[in-house]
């Protein structure tokens, strides 16, 4: 409402729409929300105008200095053109301490000797020496009927050759062999011959049957022959 001044209405016909028949003059002075708008255009272009002369980024005058012209001088060089060059600083040798943990090295364990085996009969009874390997006895000889007696019994050629060195001893395997001190006769050097008897009759002549009782007193006193072998080494008789 604007005061000192009057609208007047005048009278306009009725019409749907307009049903109530009035309306009013519009005011001959300018809006004044128009007049607002004029000067706040006025007032914004008055403020930019300032702040363009006052900052001017192209002119220079203003006492802030430009970004790039804070940024440091690049390093360049004369061999690539000026192009500018990279500073690699390698770390301080002297400044890198390694540590390591103290190591015990531990001497090898000296392996335990594995003893020696000690030659043991491969037949059942006493074995307590041994004796030098022998070969195979000569066909129809002393020895040889002794060698087929010892595999009757189940004994090895190890108990051979300590029926051998035994009766080496003794009597060097001569059937007729006496000991004119002791009385001792034959190849297993009976006390007295005549012990032989039980083996046979022939006991003074035959091979066979001094072995057969030989073989038999060693069994019985001794084991195997190793055995009385072992017992004449130690004592000079078996």
């Amino acid at each position: 409402m604007i005061v000192g001044r009057r609208e007047t209405a005048e009278i306009v016909p009725l019409t749907p729409a307009n049903p109530v028949g009035v309306a009013f003059k519009r005011s001959r002075r300018p809006h004044i929300r128009s007049r607002a708008l004029l000067w706040g255009f006025a007032f914004s272009a008055a403020v930019g105008f300032a702040l363009v002369n006052v900052v001017d980024p192209y002119s220079g005058s203003a006492s802030t200095p430009a970004y790039a012209d804070t940024l440091p001088s690049p390093q360049t060089t004369s061999r690539f053109g000026g192009a500018p060059t990279q500073s690699l600083t390698a770390p301080d040798a002297a400044a890198t301490v390694v540590q390591r943990d103290s190591v015990s090295v531990k001497a090898k364990p000296t392996p335990t000797p594995t003893p020696t085996p000690t030659p043991t009969s491969s037949s059942s009874g006493k074995s307590t020496g041994s004796a030098p390997a022998v070969g195979t006895p000569d066909p129809g000889s002393a020895q040889a009927i002794a060698y087929e007696m010892l595999q009757a019994r189940g004994w090895g050629d190890d108990q051979f050759s300590c029926l051998v060195a035994l009766w080496n001893k003794e009597s060097h395997w001569n059937v007729y062999a006496s000991n004119g001190g002791s009385g001792a006769y034959g190849i297993p050097q009976a006390l007295p011959g005549s012990k032989m008897a039980s083996a046979g009759a022939d006991w003074a002549t035959n091979p066979a049957t001094q072995i057969t009782w030989g073989l038999g007193y060693i069994t019985g006193r001794y084991g195997t022959p190793c055995g009385a072998w072992g017992h004449s080494q130690s004592t000079g008789w078996y």
